[in-house]
């Protein structure tokens, strides 16, 4: 029986013993196949290893079939059915093997993005297995290759900062892990991920913002769709939270330490959460003042704002200066702070109202000086 023979034989045997919904699938690769129209063939068994219900059929037709007339394919979308199928074994380190001889099999001049994506999709079942050291280097690696590129397939990217994201993850290095996580979701329509997989992107992101001593701008969060899957499960406390985080409220963020207490990594790092919302209303108090003239503000006003001892604001005004949250300086003697910028910041709704108010006087002081100078020169609105 010669290679065709036994491909024509497996998917004849797929056709009576697949489910109903799946098995005119066969009956297609099949005509599909005899006719060699190897593109159309490639998009259809997309297709059909994307349904969920097909998961059973996977590393059959990756054995079975796709192999067959691999070299007919686009590389990457091989990598891609080959990884369908890893992602069905049983061992994880058996799948990390079999995606490394992948890695190896399409290692070619003209298919160097294919090895790409098939080092980093092995690098992430080591990285299932802990294996940190392999998966770093195997990313700095990775790295080198996508930046040599002319053009990268989005598959690659998304690849790359999933990858990525889940390393620092399991580093805890929260502020690289939010990073390489909106990065990732950048390459991919959320919509295509499951309820479950939404949940916890948008939870781990929450923690990492919250945790990470260099965010303290959390609209790329708060402003993406993501968020919204955490609204009505158990973790919808996460958004009240990152909004008084955004908004510099102390009162919210007190009103919801019950609920904090109840996440061990966040109670953990309670110390560090209450320094920096009092850094966030700092830079909130400074934010509300800018355009007002107001520039120059005493540490008491400052303490009753963020709810800190006098003797302790200095030491917050320069943890904010030295984070490049904001800029001025200190006057110790005159016991006051000087502010000349603020950190963008993304506005709620209260926020936007707060701005527009702002407007609203300025454009009252405006008009009220234009009308001095009419009446003292009169000549210059002749």
């Amino acid at each position: 029986m010669d290679v065709d023979s036994k491909v024509g034989a497996y998917l004849q045997t797929q056709q009576r013993e697949a489910p109903a919904e799946l098995a005119h699938f066969f009956t297609e690769f099949e005509d599909l196949y005899e006719r060699k129209i190897w593109h159309q063939l490639t998009k259809l068994v997309e297709t059909f290893i994307n349904i969920p219900e097909a998961a059973p059929f996977r590393i059959g037709i990756y054995n079975e079939f796709v192999r067959d007339w691999q070299k007919y394919m686009n590389k990457v979308k091989l990598v891609l059915f080959a990884l369908a199928a890893a992602r069905q074994f049983d061992s994880i380190s058996a799948a990390a093997e079999f995606m490394e001889k992948i890695a190896k099999e399409v290692d070619q001049p003209e298919s160097q993005e294919a090895h790409a994506l098939a080092l980093l999709e092995s690098a992430h079942f080591r990285l299932l297995l802990n294996d940190l050291d392999s998966t770093r280097d195997t990313l700095e690696k990775c790295q080198r290759m996508v930046e040599s590129f002319a053009t990268v397939d989005p598959v690659i990217y998304a690849s790359f900062y999933r990858v990525c994201a889940d390393y620092y993850k399991a580093k805890a290095s929260f502020g690289q892990y939010y990073k390489n996580a909106l990065l990732l979701l950048a390459c991919i329509d959320i919509q295509e991920l499951t309820v479950e997989d939404r949940v916890q992107r948008a939870y781990d992101l929450s923690i990492a913002a919250l945790l990470s001593d260099t965010i303290y701008n959390f609209g790329d969060l708060l402003s993406h769709p993501i968020i919204d899957a955490l609204k009505g499960t158990e973790h919808e406390w996460m958004v009240a939270l990152l909004l008084a985080f955004n908004a510099g409220d102390i009162g919210k963020f007190e009103s919801l330490t019950g609920s904090l207490h109840a996440q061990p990594l966040l109670a953990q790092q309670e110390s560090f959460l209450q320094q920096k919302i009092r850094l966030m209303a700092l830079i909130e108090s400074m934010f509300k003042r800018q355009g007002t003239g107001a520039r120059t503000i005493p540490f008491g006003v400052v303490s009753a704002e963020t709810k800190m001892p006098v003797n302790e604001i200095e030491h917050l005004v320069m943890k904010a200066l030295s984070l490049g949250l904001i800029r001025g300086g200190i006057d110790q003697v005159g016991q006051q702070i000087t502010v000349q910028w603020v950190q963008p910041r993304y506005l709620g709704k209260d926020q936007i109202k707060n701005l527009v108010d702002r407007l609203v006087q300025w454009e009252g002081r405006v008009i009220e000086t234009a009308q001095q100078m009419s009446q003292t020169t009169p000549e210059l609105f002749a």
